[in-house]
């Protein structure tokens, strides 16, 4: 690893101007240092990208499918390495960012496969002597644009399509991941099938480098995973060039409990939605919607399971939840959950951790609050930490206009012993993904994409690689045919 981590630009290393640190959430030490990128990186990176007009990357499936697959080796070789050092800058527990790196791996062999059996168009006689057919080819430069809570997978999940169709890209990174991001150009350095220019990686702590990409004409496609106010400002900016949008956003996943619920299993279910990737995750668990019936027996046993919450950092194999990425997100969440206690009622105020041996990290102890009211800022905002909502409903109408009170469409679940009274609440719930008596179960092999203001657009399964492609129409006349 370089001294000091650097960008991977057109098949090589630069780095330049300011030097940042890098810092360990769970303790408050230096990682490491890295060079600050922003237009003038994103600028090389998509100039770069020109490969795509003069490699044959963008024409060569079997060899985009090749390099996709030596790719997932190169990173499957150094899972344990970049898994620690992800565990080490965001704070994530060990055997999360262990699960986050291998399952990246997964994906990227399921892009190798499409690479070679989702590029083929239709075809057929469309009149006397006309012959028409299709043909799916790479949109051009994609923009990739990956957050820092599970940076990897959401950057494989995204890049992996977009190589697969063709395009080349250019990956922007953040800062709070910046060794982990050297890590992984590390990896695609290491891959000779993957040409100079189709990749480019940057790290950013600012921001003039992603929206240089949102706003360039060199670039066709952008995929953004984040929040839905940048999300909306990403739309309005790339309108101007009508480039294609794939936007993740955020979310407020209602956990819907109906009253033959298996509590047994449940409760674990939903402490494990929280405290899930530090409770910093778009599919976060943060409204438990209970049915009157059994309100009193769920709050008793959820206050008692998130009080016992063991927190640790990274490498604590005991620990359940480990920091939030730092002590001023620490703060906010903190200052969120003091405003909802005027308006609902605290049954557990977890809070910052100040002393003890986790004191100089940015712990926060899980919170859970009763509210009345779906329009809260407790229950319209996505809080991005180990907080959650207790609310009432009286019957299934009432637990589907809850579910749906807020702009969020990306996640929910419905716990229930009837499968069908399942079924038939999780069809009137609008969002992108469902589960049934579970939480969190995603696959490379099922699209995942949100609807209202959780975005557009889809990643994983089939669907994918067409976020990256285009369609074009060939017509042919033959003019000897057309005569008779």
């Amino acid at each position: 690893m370089n001294t000091i981590a650097q960008h991977w630009i057109n098949g090589e290393w630069t780095g330049s101007g300011s030097v940042l640190e890098s810092i360990n959430p769970a303790d408050g030490t230096v990682v490491g240092s890295f060079y600050e990128g922003g237009e003038a990186e994103a600028s090389a990176a998509v100039d770069a990208a020109a490969a795509f007009e003069t490699s044959e990357w963008a024409r060569t499936p079997s060899l985009r499918a090749t390099a996709l697959s030596r790719l997932a080796d190169a990173l499957e070789a150094r899972v344990p390495e970049v898994a620690a050092m992800l565990s080490r800058e965001i704070g994530k527990l060990l055997g999360e960012t262990m699960w986050e790196v291998s399952g990246a791996v997964g994906w990227l062999r399921y892009a190798a496969a499409t690479a070679r059996t989702q590029n083929a168009g239709r075809a057929a006689e469309t009149g006397p002597g006309q012959y028409t057919h299709s043909v799916p080819e790479p949109l051009g430069v994609a923009g990739i644009i990956s957050p820092w809570n599970s940076p990897i997978m959401l950057t494989v999940r995204a890049l992996g399509p977009a190589l697969a169709a063709g395009c080349t890209a250019v990956v922007k990174l953040p800062a709070q991941t910046a060794l982990t991001n050297e890590l992984f150009a590390q990896v695609l350095a290491s891959v000779p099938e993957i040409p100079a220019g189709v990749v480019s990686v940057f790290t950013e702590s600012g921001n003039t480098g992603a929206p240089f990409l949102v706003s360039s004409d060199k670039v066709a496609v952008i995929n953004y995973t984040g929040s839905t106010p940048v999300g909306r400002r990403i739309a309005a900016a790339a309108s101007t060039t009508l480039k294609r949008l794939g936007l993740e956003l955020g979310g407020k996943a209602p956990m819907v409990i109906l009253p033959d619920a298996d509590l047994d299993m449940v409760i674990p279910t939903v402490v494990q939605s929280l405290v899930l990737m530090n409770g910093q995750f778009c599919c976060t668990g943060s409204r438990v919607l209970v049915h009157r019936g059994i309100a009193d027996q769920v709050r008793t046993r959820l206050t008692s399971a998130l009080a016992e919450v063991r927190l640790g950092s990274g490498d604590d194999e005991k620990a359940q939840l480990g920091p939030v990425i730092d002590r001023a997100s620490a703060l906010r969440v903190d200052a969120l959950v003091e405003e909802a206690a005027s308006y609902g009622t605290v049954l557990l105020r977890g809070g910052v951790v100040t002393d003890g041996p986790l004191a100089a990290g940015a712990f926060y102890r899980p919170s859970l609050i009763e509210v009345d009211r779906t329009d809260v800022p407790i229950v319209q905002e996505e809080v991005f930490g180990p907080v959650q909502t207790f609310e009432i409903f009286d019957d299934e109408d009432d637990a589907v206009a809850k579910a749906n009170a807020t702009i969020y469409g990306l996640a929910a679940s419905v716990f229930s012993a009837d499968s069908m009274k399942a079924r038939r609440i999780a069809r009137r719930i609008r969002t992108g993904t469902v589960w049934i008596n579970t939480w969190g179960a995603i696959s490379e092999d099922f699209e995942e994409g949100g609807v209202k203001g959780s975005g557009y657009g889809y990643l994983c399964g089939p669907r994918a690689i067409e976020e990256f492609q285009a369609l074009k129409v060939y017509v042919e006349q033959d003019h000897t045919q057309s005569a008779h």
